[in-house]
């Protein structure tokens, strides 16, 4: 078994309260980025470090964001979380963070602040950290 895991987050959990609207959400989101879910259930599904679970008792508001690859990734970001169920939460465009940082905003069908941004050019030692089970188990 081979895993690849991401370069800075190690995981975020959502507890939501409709599934099936983040569903739609993320995986819309997610194939702009370049990524889909991974694992998926009734109650939960899993992309990369994010796992959804749903939750009819709890809302979070959770801020998350996504690396992308250059300006025009986060533009798409923001058009597909807007058509698919996602709230304007900062469109497109420079922020004062540091030179370069290049985000987009939504909220989430569950309100949660969901954040697609561009550093600027970088080269980076990989892509993911790999991860694989010993032969021998």
């Amino acid at each position: 078994m081979e895993v690849h895991k991401g370069r800075l987050i190690d995981h975020i959990h959502l507890q939501v309260a409709d599934i099936v609207a983040s569903k739609v959400f993320y995986r819309s989101v997610l194939a702009v980025l370049g990524r889909d879910i991974s694992v998926e259930a009734e109650q939960f599904f899993i992309a990369d470090e994010l796992y959804v679970s749903q939750s009819a008792d709890r809302h979070s508001s959770v801020h998350m964001a996504f690396q992308a690859d250059g300006r025009d990734q986060v533009r798409a970001f923001h058009e597909a979380a807007i058509a698919n169920g996602g709230t304007d939460n900062g469109e497109p465009g420079e922020r004062a963070y540091h030179p370069g940082y290049f985000a987009a905003y939504a909220l989430d069908p569950e309100g949660n602040n969901i954040e697609a941004v561009y550093h600027g050019p970088a080269t980076r030692s990989a892509d993911s950290v790999v991860f694989r089970a010993p032969t021998n188990m």
